[in-house]
Formats: structure tokens, sequence, C-alpha cells
């Protein structure tokens, strides 16, 4: 048997009970088979792939906290600390009911490869609760906060392990993180990132993972003689990452065609009104719903149904496992060219090889929405050096960056005879780095 068998047998046999994590380890080791095989006697003796594959730790704890109605509530809280072989952990808070360890392991180890991809010194970690602000005062959130960071704030800091936000966790939740540690610890540092442009935040970051993804997007097609000037693109997703991604793509020419929630989906002919959209999500955190008292024109529909559209692009934006092998099917069946990923893991690996089996472009989410995470990077470089960048300058690192990415991973795949397969690309890329910093600093 073979060294990635072995390892891939393990992790099965020790995790059967969280198969996202599995799925996102099968994705990594699978596709750097080739890579593990040439080294196999060097890998084998210090312990690689079983010390990549386990967090270097996982922090659990209690978090309670009292409602409106003086009524006290228990979640539990994670912090997933996955690697920092190349530099502080790094990665988000994501606070919702679907949260426990199996989607913050899987969330930390996609990190790890895709912070290695941006070319900035940061490890991987995720963390969060199964708390749910949807639906909470202000002042609810306020005291969740407060206490999950009460607990957190031991384990985190500038140069050990810098949080940002994810899913549920947005600026208000991050400033109500911040205060609370710089409460309790007496110290103004960048130990959070996504923060308020008032106290530390960077320009941009807001934008960031939707920009990015297109700036990603664009350069990819460029690779293979095509753009986005005059396609039609669908989008999953309504929240940060979808809103810039429709956004950026209708700046660079694309008509944006669709965006969902958690309740259903809007196709617009016309083109996504991003200026509705941000006001019925952004502003008044409605369901889209919003959106078509506001836009007679477009169509609204319950469940799901995006891939559905026809188009040249899609761009999956929502959640983990949205796009599955029926929903690749008939994205094929109607013409689609490419699926670039905005959101972690969002196409299940039946749809993945489908897609590429047909010949559709395909990148993974930890190359095409790697601009979160670079852009948060970028922000703790001004923390540090006590500065504020221009949007223009971040924008502009932001755009090389992305294009780095993809300029990366396309040389990654060629390099080792798969050219044009992009998640080979992005993870042997990303492995490489992380296996040789591993490697030169010893068993730890």
């Amino acid at each position: 048997m073979s060294y990635v068998d072995e390892v891939l047998a393990q992790v099965q046999q020790k995790n059967a009970h969280e198969p996202e994590f599995l799925q996102a380890v099968t994705e990594v080791l699978e596709s750097i088979r080739v890579v593990v095989d040439a080294n196999e006697e060097k890998y084998r003796k210090v312990a690689l792939l079983e010390r990549l594959v386990e967090p270097d730790r996982i922090i659990t704890f209690r978090v309670p906290w009292t409602d409106d109605n003086g009524n006290v509530h228990v979640q539990r809280g994670y912090r997933v600390q996955f690697n920092n072989a190349i530099g502080p952990y790094k990665g988000g808070l994501r606070f919702h009911p679907s949260v426990y360890q199996g989607i913050l392991k899987f969330l930390g180890f996609e990190q790890v490869f895709k912070n290695a991809l941006t070319t900035l010194p940061i490890g991987g970690g995720k963390g969060g609760s199964d708390f749910d602000p949807h639906g909470k005062s202000d002042a609810e959130v306020m005291r969740f906060c407060q206490a999950f960071m009460t607990e957190l704030y031991k384990y985190v800091g500038a140069d050990r392990d810098v949080p940002a936000g994810d899913i549920g966790v947005g600026g208000r939740e991050v400033g109500y993180l911040f205060g609370q540690y710089k409460r309790i610890t007496d110290s103004y540092e960048g130990m959070l990132t996504g923060k308020g442009l008032t106290f530390g935040g960077s320009l941009i970051r807001t934008q960031a993972t939707g920009y990015g993804l297109l700036y990603h997007t664009e350069e990819i097609l460029k690779l293979n003689g095509q753009n986005l000037k005059d396609s039609v693109c669908v989008v999953s997703g309504a929240g940060n990452v979808a809103i810039y991604a429709i956004e950026k793509a209708q700046q660079l020419g694309a008509k944006v065609v669709t965006c969902s929630d958690s309740t259903g989906w809007i196709y617009d002919p016309d083109g996504i009104d991003v200026a509705v959209l941000k006001d019925v999500k952004e502003v008044k955190r409605a369901r889209l719903t919003e959106y078509k008292a506001a836009r007679p024109g477009a169509e609204y529909h319950e469940g799901k149904g995006v891939w559905t559209v026809k188009c040249d692009y899609a761009l999956p934006c929502a959640t983990q496992n949205e796009l599955d092998l029926e929903d690749a099917k008939v994205l094929v069946a109607n013409g689609c060219k490419g699926v670039f990923e905005g959101a972690n893991m969002p196409t299940t690996l039946e749809a993945t090889k489908y897609l590429q089996e047909n010949g559709v472009l395909f990148t993974p989410g930890k190359a095409s929405n790697a601009g979160g995470v670079a852009t948060s990077a970028l922000e703790m470089s001004q923390n540090s050096e006590r500065l504020s960048w221009s949007a223009e300058e971040v924008d502009a690192k932001l755009k090389s960056i992305m294009y780095g990415i993809a300029d990366t991973i396309s040389d990654a795949a060629e390099r080792y005879g798969m050219k044009g397969n992009y998640v080979a690309g992005a993870n042997i890329a990303g492995f490489e780095k992380v296996a040789e910093a591993m490697i030169a600093q010893g068993v730890y």
C-alpha cells in the first residue's frame, strides 16, 4: 500500500464522523500523490503526512451568555490551530448552528494550503461556535462575543494566532470581540482582522474575497484564451463574498443574473442590481423576497436552483457542498465553460471530477477565494507597521496576489504533467511550501 493510501486509511478510521474533513483531506492527498510518491522515503521517515493531517491542537470551551430576558444560554466554542509552519495561525471565526469540530477541521486544513498560496507568512487555523447571531439583538450578540473572547483570548495574539470573520461574524462581531480582547489584556495589537477602519482595519477588506475571486478568474481565463467581457455569470449566495463578486464581475464586463440565500434564489435577466442587493442584505438584513419587491422584472424562486440557469461561468459563493453532481451535469449541458469557487469547498468531489472530465475550467476555493485572507494578512502588516494604506494600494496588492496564485497553480499542474488541472496545481503548490518548512524545522 502506498504512503498516501496508508494515511488516507488512518484518517478515515480516526475521523469517520467528520465527512467534511474527510472530503478535504481526500482531495488534497489524492492531488499530491504524484509528489509524495516521488519523495516517499523522505516523507515517511519524518511522518510528514501524518503530521500534516492532524491539527497542532483543538481548543474546545463552553460559552455561557445571557439574553435580553435574563435567561442564560450555553454554546460551544472552538479554535482549531492546524499548522503554523509558515507563520502564525490565520483563519476566520464562524458563528452558525451547523458549526462542529469536523467543519472547523476541514476549514482549518483548507486554510493551511490557501494561506501558503498567498505567498504571505501565515499558517492555517479556524474557529467559531454553534451560536446563531440571526434574530439576536445587538446587546445579545455583544454579550456572546464578550463571553467567547473571555476564553479565546488565552490562545490568540498578533504573533500567535490571528482570527478574522467568517459566516455569522461580520464587522459588528469583530468589533465586540476586539473590544473584549483589548479590555482583558490591556493591549492594542492586530490580533484580529476585519476590524473597522477607525481602529486598525484595512480598506478593501470587505470587498477582498469577492474582488479577489474575480481577479483570479480573470487571470485563469486569460491563460485559457477566454475573458469575462459580455459573458453571463451565475452566482450563489448573497453575503459578503457573493455581493462583491457580483460587483467586480459586472465592472469587468460580465452580466451576473443570479444570487441566492438560505430560503430561495433570484433570477434577474437584466443583471443583478448590486445597490438593491446591498440594501436588502447589508442594511435591512432581509430575505431576497425584498429584492424581488424592489425589482419587479426579477424572478424569486423558493429553494435551490441557481445552477439551472444557462451561463458561461458559475461562481459558487455560499457554503460547502452546495454544487453537487446533478448540478454539475446541468451546468455542462447548458454550456458552462468555467466554475470558480468563491466559498470554501462548495463543490462536491463527484461534481468536481465531472466538471474536469467534461472540459470545464475549475479552480478550488483554496486558490480562488484566497483574496480575503490575503487582505487580512495585509491588514496584519499595516497594524505591525502602524500604517494605513490607500484603497488603491491594497487593491493593487490584492490583484497581484490573485494573479500570482493563478500563475502558480497553473505552473505546478504543468510541472507534474497535469496541465489545466488547477485542483492538483493548487494542492501541490501549497503542499510543497508547507512540507519544505515542516521538514526544515524538524519534528514538532
